[in-house]
């Protein structure tokens, strides 16, 4: 297996630095063990001290997860077209499958946005949107602005642990994971509260 993190440390300050960063982005929208958050908070660290380029890292990253995110859409469309249509009425599968359908045609862009942020959140988001056949240009619209603002965030937490610790390195990327996890469980934590104080599912009839 790649170690994508010593990959990107031996590659600072060369131009290879931001293929890798467009790499390990796409690849982590849909494979789990890709670890593309540490990557690129290690490259927003180093661009603290002008060693890479701030908005090159931002721009690489972007790329990468909106090419990703295009991968899990395109399997779930692919899934759905395989099957009968939809679920079956009356089924739990109808049910959530409806469920979620109303939950895209009202808050498509925040489900999107905000699962971006999930570790695991944003594979089943992504791969749901394309199997219930969400419309493409309405979901690159809103992955293209969810992966922007997630590459910012993660190459910025770095920087930012880059900025306060210049002279340590090792403690500024510590820090910048440290950020980018209280952030993500802060996200999940507001998500669940938003969860309980919501609507709940319509109960499923038994199959």
């Amino acid at each position: 297996m790649i170690d994508w993190l010593a990959l990107a440390e031996s590659m600072i300050t060369s131009p290879w630095l931001y293929a890798v960063l467009i790499a390990v982005s796409c690849l982590d929208s849909f494979l789990p063990l890709i670890p593309s958050e540490p990557v690129v908070i290690v490259a927003g660290v180093y661009a603290a001290t002008g060693d890479t380029h701030i908005g090159l890292v931002v721009a690489a990253t972007a790329l990468g997860a909106f090419l990703g995110d295009l991968v899990p859409y395109a399997v779930g469309r692919f899934v759905g077209s395989r099957s009968a249509g939809r679920p079956a009425p009356g089924t739990k599968r109808r049910a959530a499958h409806d469920w979620f359908v109303r939950e895209l045609d009202v808050r498509g862009g925040f489900v999107l946005v905000t699962t971006r942020f999930i570790p695991f959140g944003r594979y089943v988001a992504t791969f749901a949107t394309g199997l219930v056949r969400y419309p493409l240009g309405r979901y690159a619209l809103f992955v293209g602005f969810a992966t922007a603002a997630w590459s910012a965030y993660t190459a910025l937490t770095g920087y930012l642990g880059g900025v306060m610790f210049q002279d340590n390195t090792l403690l500024a990327i510590t820090v910048g994971i440290g950020l980018a996890l209280v952030v993500t469980g802060g996200i999940e934590g507001v998500r669940a509260l938003r969860r309980r104080r919501g609507a709940a599912v319509p109960d499923p009839v038994a199959d």
